[in-house]
C-alpha cells in the first residue's frame, strides 16, 4: 500500500489530455517531464503553441506541422507544456470575413503563421485598449497571460472574459469588440480555421 501511495505522489513523465474535440479540431494539452518520452504516434496536420520553453522554441512560440508519424522526447532539464491543435479532415469551411482584425488593427493583431488551413494571430491587448468591431472565423484561443476583457457582441450582449495563462477556449464564428479592462498587457494566440 505504501508503495502505491508513493507512486501516486510522483509526477507523471508524460501526460496528454483532450481539452476540446469537435468537428473542426481536437485540442490536446501535452506535458512532458524532463528527459521523458512519448511513444511513436501518427499526428494529423496541427498547430502547436508552446507554453514553456522547449529547445529552440520559446514560451509563446507557434509552429505548424503537415502531420507525421513521430516520437517525442523532452531532452531538457525542465518540464515542457504545449497545446496541440489537430486539424480534422473534411471540417466545414469558415465564412469569409468582412471585418478582418488584421486589416483593422494590425499593430495589435500580428500574424506569425498562415497557410491554406489556418491563420494564427498573436493578439496583444494593452491595458484599457478597445479594439474596433471585428470578426473571427471558427477559432481556438490559447491564453498566454492573465487576461480580463469584456467582449461586446454584435447583438449588444456584453460578455465578461477572465482567463489565466495556459487556458484554452473554442469560439464559433464571432463578431465582437474587445476591451482589456485589466491593468496589465494581455496576450493570446488565436488559431483561425479557414
Amino acid at each position: 500500500m505504501r508503495f502505491a501511495l508513493l507512486l501516486l505522489a510522483l509526477p507523471l513523465a508524460a501526460q496528454e489530455s483532450v481539452e476540446i474535440d469537435n468537428v473542426w479540431v481536437k485540442v490536446q494539452r501535452v506535458k512532458l517531464a524532463p528527459h521523458s518520452k512519448l511513444p511513436v504516434e501518427t499526428h494529423p496536420p496541427s498547430v502547436t503553441v508552446f507554453l514553456t520553453d522547449a529547445g529552440r522554441q520559446k514560451a509563446g512560440d507557434v509552429s505548424y506541422s503537415d502531420g507525421a508519424r513521430s516520437a517525442e522526447e523532452n531532452a531538457s532539464d525542465r518540464p515542457l507544456e504545449k497545446i496541440v491543435v489537430e486539424l480534422k479532415a473534411n471540417a466545414p469551411k469558415s465564412p469569409p470575413l468582412s471585418l478582418d482584425p488584421v486589416k483593422l488593427d494590425a499593430e495589435h493583431h500580428l500574424v506569425p503563421l498562415e497557410n491554406s488551413r489556418v491563420r494564427v494571430l498573436r493578439t496583444i491587448l494593452e491595458p484599457h485598449l478597445k479594439s474596433p468591431m471585428h470578426e473571427h472565423p471558427h477559432y481556438v484561443v490559447v491564453y498566454l497571460t492573465e487576461l480580463h476583457t469584456t467582449m461586446a457582441l454584435a447583438d449588444g450582449k456584453l460578455v465578461d472574459n477572465v482567463r489565466h495563462p495556459g487556458e484554452v477556449a473554442w469560439r464559433d464564428y464571432m463578431k465582437h469588440q474587445t476591451e482589456n479592462i485589466g491593468e496589465k498587457q494581455a496576450m493570446e494566440i488565436q488559431i483561425e480555421l479557414k
